[in-house]
């Protein structure tokens, strides 16, 4: 079923470009999955009888039974649900009116970023707000809200999504005004939730609930509750100044209960989700996100990198970038599950594996970070889930030994202070990148070997120099974690792509060869960080002091999120289906068997077949490749390497002129050109930057290339134009060039392939060669770019003659009517600019 059409629940006709649509769907989901509600008893467009005003449509309706034929708006509606577009916050007075009219016991208003919910007295049928915060399950009644036990509840599906929604209702509703204040209220709720799920009595009922009841006493029965799990979280962390002795939750009651009602049906420690650092991310994003480069990794790259990893029970684990501690109760968790399923240990009594699991986390799990906010979260987080609290502290990683002090030396360092770095069997990191705060100093980064300047050597590989530079942090990151690690130790790190392909970065690559074995590289999606960081990252697991063996790569185009952190479903032919598109999972599955000719996502490459020394998994990815040839094949098409045209003398190739100074731009009459101004074959000259006759000499130089008419400009570099082509027109020669793009100039068109201009235009633009694009360009810190492997582009050149001269024949023409028309254009606006009154002779 097509999501792009039709309902998600009924399969009726819906209008997607409606943005209140997208609130619906949501929701749908969220009442089916998380409320038990079967899709057969939902109904949407529902015409409400309202007295004499007459029939209007509710927007989401649910029915206490699935038979349609047996409804009745006055017995058989158990909930409705109005729905709006994220910037209304009308609705509510019109739900009240729907709740009257028929048998509906409770409502939902929401716009996707906040909610309401009402509840419909039985004895009196009043209408109110803020008497329950939920909604029942399937078949439940409102009384029963808050009532269920431990073992009714489930993993959460999109947490992000609540806390943005807490946070829009706790800053609009409450006293306190700032974010990183009600983000600190947040995180001693979500540790006193965490804190309520130790409980080991499933069929009790959970201490962080609110039902229909605690209204009647101003939920101050939630707020003693919650008092109380306050109190044991502050027992678990005595003594390591995570939070004062007198510390309370200072929340008003109400505000208290909304977030428990959010929460409540969820079992945290369950979610696939990272709960601590999502709540962080959304409530102190403007403290953490982009300022100092402290980006929290999504639990699907989590998962990935501790399943290749496979840390054991008792190899020590240090993350010197810790965050909330995402990787670490990662590799806690996978721990404890092999504990569980192993004989060694499940042959224990559950109270002595308790202890024996807590043991573990005390000795062998260790983080540093240099946020102390951060710090504090991750040591709450151990010591509720694992009691690992103890080494964790706060240190810059990238200090040298003699600057960590106290509990972070004692972390960080050798028991013998002679013998620097402790080592460690697995090192988990994400560390800070892409914020112009994540550089280091010139004296600090002249401690690591890759905090000084590179040089190549005639035999192509790189010596270090004696001069130091202020280096990016996560470079320092990789040669910090190689000290860190033990001999034959391993290394999952999260870096920019940069380094896996560019020019100026081809050093560390060959430092990180050098010092071991690159066993994986998993290209991640664009989205991943998104939509507080733009850096393209690579998941590189490294293995130290080991021979450089064959290399896993693995390709995720999507890992289930789009650019604003919403649900991205996945494409079939064309059509948005209904499932969500998260690539990690089918990667996590083949990477047990990686070599397997059947894997879509994961494959296996000789590291004699690495080319340029580039490490970017998708430059490889035959899946695209194999498609690729098998449609070329069915289509009569040979493709043909734009690189062997080049060989041939078929096509030249020139660079772009280059950017003028901005103080010209928009002072005279020679157009400049951008990478933008690119597109649908064409060349825009936009008329507000052109730059004088002179400027444009000087830039073009003596040895820039003068365009002729059929010269086509082909974009190379920029954010989202790459591979677009304009062909240069009669009137386009004299124009300023962008050095973002590149010329390409047919030269001989007396070849084999019946390649002339207006047919190197259309196979530069075919849908074949444009899904090339996607492994071949590759994504700096500033900008994507294709360097130079536009080479390595397959252009899907027809065997029949007869279809080459058709095509050629009909871009001719449209070029010649296009060139006609601009001319038609530019004379008429030359008459208008001079006042030729042009006349419509009589008939």
């Amino acid at each position: 079923m097509a999501r792009n059409d039709k309902d998600w629940a009924t399969g009726k006709p819906v209008d997607f470009s409606k943005p209140e649509e997208e609130v619906r769907q949501d929701y749908e989901r969220v009442l089916h999955f998380d409320y038990d509600y079967p899709v057969a008893c939902m109904d949407i467009e529902v015409k409400i009888k309202r007295g004499s005003v007459g029939r209007e449509k509710a927007d989401l309706v649910l029915y206490a039974t699935t038979d349609e034929s047996k409804r009745d708006q006055n017995k058989d509606i158990v909930g409705i649900v109005e729905t709006k577009r994220r910037e209304r916050s009308d609705g509510v007075d019109q739900l009240m009116s729907y709740m009257t009219a028929t048998s509906c016991q409770w409502g939902v208003w929401t716009n996707g970023e906040e909610i309401e919910f009402l509840y419909k007295d039985p004895k009196t049928g009043t209408v109110e707000p803020n008497i329950i915060f939920g909604t029942p399950h399937y078949g439940n009644d409102p009384d029963t809200i808050g009532t269920h036990t431990y073992s009714d509840l489930k993993s959460a599906s999109n947490l992000k999504i609540t806390f943005r929604r807490l946070l829009n209702e706790l800053y609009t509703n409450t006293n306190i005004s700032r974010r990183e204040k009600l983000g600190n209220e947040m995180i001693k709720l979500l540790f006193c939730k965490l804190q309520d799920e130790k409980v080991i009595t499933p069929s009790s009922i959970p201490g962080f609930r609110v039902g229909l009841k605690d209204h009647e006493n101003g939920f101050v029965s939630v707020r003693q509750r919650i008092d109380g799990l306050f109190e044991d979280v502050k027992g678990e962390l005595a003594g390591e100044g995570v939070f004062d002795e007198n510390e309370k939750v200072v929340l008003e009651d109400k505000s208290i209960a909304y977030v428990v009602g959010e929460l409540q049906e969820y079992s945290l420690s369950q979610t696939d989700e990272d709960a601590v650092g999502s709540a962080f991310e959304v409530f102190a994003e403007s403290k953490f996100a982009g300022e100092k480069g402290e980006f929290f990794t999504p639990r699907e790259i989590v998962k990935t990198a501790i399943q290749i990893i496979d840390p054991q029970p008792g190899e020590t684990i240090m993350d010197p970038a810790c965050g909330s501690g995402g990787f670490l109760i990662g590799a806690l968790q996978h721990i404890w599950g092999l504990m569980d399923s192993h004989p060694t240990w499940n042959s224990l009594s559950s109270q002595k594996l308790v202890e024996v699991k807590c043991r573990i986390a005390k000795q062998t799990i260790h983080g540093l970070d240099k946020e102390s906010d951060l710090v504090k979260i991750t040591k709450a987080y151990m010591a509720i889930i694992g009691d690992g609290k103890s080494r964790i502290a706060q240190a810059n990683s990238l200090h040298p030994p003699e600057r960590f002090e106290g509990t972070s030396r004692t972390v960080a360092l050798s028991d013998r202070p002679q013998d620097g770095f402790r080592q460690f069997d697995v090192i988990l990191t994400n560390p800070p990148f892409g914020s112009k705060s994540t550089k280091v100093s010139l004296t600090e980064s002249a401690t690591f070997d890759l905090g000084h300047k590179w040089k190549k050597n005639r035999k192509g590989t790189f010596d270090k120099q004696d001069e130091a530079r202020s280096t990016p942090a996560q470079e320092l990151f990789i040669e910090r974690c190689l000290d860190l690690l033990k001999p034959g130790g391993r290394l999952a790190i999260i870096l920019p792509e940069t380094i896996a392909h560019a020019p100026t970065k081809k050093h560390i690559v060959q430092y990180i060869k050098n010092r071991g074995n690159i066993r994986c590289v998993i290209d991640l999606p664009h989205n991943t960080f998104r939509p507080h960081c733009n850096a393209k990252t690579l998941l590189w697991i490294i293995e130290k002091d080991r021979n450089q063996d064959d290399i896993v790569f693995g390709v995720a185009r999507e890992m289930g999120r789009d650019h604003l952190g919403k649900e991205k479903y996945r494409v079939v032919d064309g059509e948005i289906t209904n499932e969500v598109w998260d690539d990690t999972i089918v990667i996590r599955k083949e990477l047990e068997k990686p070599e397997y000719q059947t894997n879509r996502h994961v494959f296996v490459v000789q590291d004699s077949a690495i080319r340029n020394n580039i490490y970017v998994p998708r430059y490889y990815w035959e899946t695209v490749d194999e498609e690729i040839r098998d449609e070329a094949e069915e289509q009569g098409l040979q493709l043909v390497e734009m690189g062997y045209l080049i060989e041939e003398s078929i096509v030249r190739k020139f660079k772009g002129h280059g950017s003028p100074p901005n103080e010209y731009k928009g002072l005279g009459n020679v157009p400049y050109v951008r990478a933008g101004d690119i597109g649908n074959l064409a060349v825009y000259k936009n008329p507000t930057s052109g730059v004088p006759e002179h400027v444009y000499k000087e830039v073009k130089g003596e040895r820039g290339v003068d365009l002729q008419s059929g010269d086509l400009v082909f974009v190379k570099e920029g954010s989202y134009r790459i591979g677009d082509v304009g062909l240069i027109l009669p009137g386009d020669t004299e124009i300023l060039l962008n050095s973002h793009c590149l010329v390409f100039r047919v030269i001989n068109e007396n070849n084999s392939f019946g390649i002339d201009s207006m047919y190197l235009a259309y196979l530069l633009s075919h849908p074949l060669t444009r899904r090339q694009i996607y492994s071949k360009v590759f994504i700096d810190t500033t900008l994507p770019n294709i360097g130079d492997r536009w080479l390595d582009l397959e252009l899907p050149v027809h065997t029949d003659e007869s279809e080459i001269l058709r095509i050629k024949t009909d871009m001719d023409s449209v070029f010649r009517k296009r060139h006609e028309a601009e001319d038609m254009l530019t004379s008429l606006l030359e008459k208008s600019r001079y006042g030729i009154r042009q006349t419509t002779p009589t008939k």
